[in-house]
């Protein structure tokens, strides 16, 4: 057989991208919770490993110790990265889905590192190593609260949005209040319009730094209001959450098999859990006439 004949069958070969597919993508067989296994403590492990590089002076001798590590786990995440999207149905789906993003940033701080050779470069590579910390993102997977979260902030994101850009609009009208009323006092720190919405951003979020206040008695009870509205504006995009998260959380427990009777399905199951019935909705049969 043609090397390009074997690439091609091997690109076609179904039962291996199904087979992968169940030990990668799915947790309910011994091999798929094995590989979720090894894949968490890779993920920890490895985060570790950038806590402790980054302690200056910490273990100089062992330096040749954690790059070899670095290249071992480098070496499984692209390994990873790479059968996900050979067996993945629709491999674009997933190297632009969060996840997938994520995956690949996992897999690159090595890989830049040889792309940016010489002394020069080394606080650069040191900084794009630092994007290994982005594998924490990764144990959302294994987790039901971790999924139910995830989507209750997508399906809340519109409304998150909105409210976003009504705290903006908020923020850059109060700011140029605050420079209307104190920007005219001498040695004033609202000296320009962008002080005063960076003062209006902290006060309103209930940061309080300090390093920007109001002496006059107008520009004082500006603030006492803002600071109140901010209790308030924090709650809101909680609340949007919060009641997105309760939907979801209710699908997952009503989700009800019609053979068993079992509750507490995964989200987006097809099949239960408990006795491997079909979850989905059986299509209403009708006549042709």
């Amino acid at each position: 057989m043609k090397p390009i004949e074997a690439v091609k069958k091997f690109f076609r070969n179904k039962k291996l991208k199904d087979k992968l597919y169940r030990i990668i993508f799915e947790s309910d067989t011994k091999a798929g919770k094995a590989f979720d296994i090894i894949l968490i403590f890779c993920i920890l492990f490895s985060i570790v490993l950038a806590i402790v590089e980054s302690i200056a002076g910490l273990w100089p001798e062992h330096t040749r110790l954690f790059i070899t590590f670095e290249y071992i786990f480098t070496a499984f995440f692209t390994f990873e990265y790479l059968t996900r999207i050979y067996c993945s149905p629709k491999p674009k789906k997933y190297i632009f889905s969060f996840f997938g993003i994520v995956d690949l940033l996992a897999t690159l701080p090595l890989y830049l590192a040889f792309f940016l050779p010489g002394a020069r470069y080394l606080l650069v590579i040191r900084a794009f190593r630092i994007i290994r910390v982005f594998r924490i993102f990764k144990l959302f997977n294994f987790w039901l609260e971790g999924q139910i979260l995830l989507t209750s902030i997508q399906k809340s994101s519109k409304k998150i949005a909105v409210f976003f850009v009504f705290v903006v609009i908020l923020v850059i009208s109060i700011g140029t209040l605050m420079f209307m009323i104190e920007g005219s006092q001498n040695e004033s720190q609202f000296n320009n319009i962008p002080n005063s919405i960076y003062w209006a951003c902290v006060t309103m979020t209930t940061v309080g730094y300090g390093d920007i206040t109001p002496a006059t008695a107008l520009g004082k009870f500006l603030s006492a209001i803002v600071m109140l509205l901010g209790y308030t504006i924090i709650a809101v995009p909680t609340g949007i959450v919060s009641v997105s998260m309760m939907k979801e959380q209710k699908k997952f427990n009503d989700l009800v098999c019609s053979n068993c009777g079992q509750k507490g399905h995964e989200i987006n199951s097809k099949f239960c859990n408990h006795c491997g019935h079909s979850l989905l909705p059986t299509p209403t049969p009708h006549n042709d006439i």
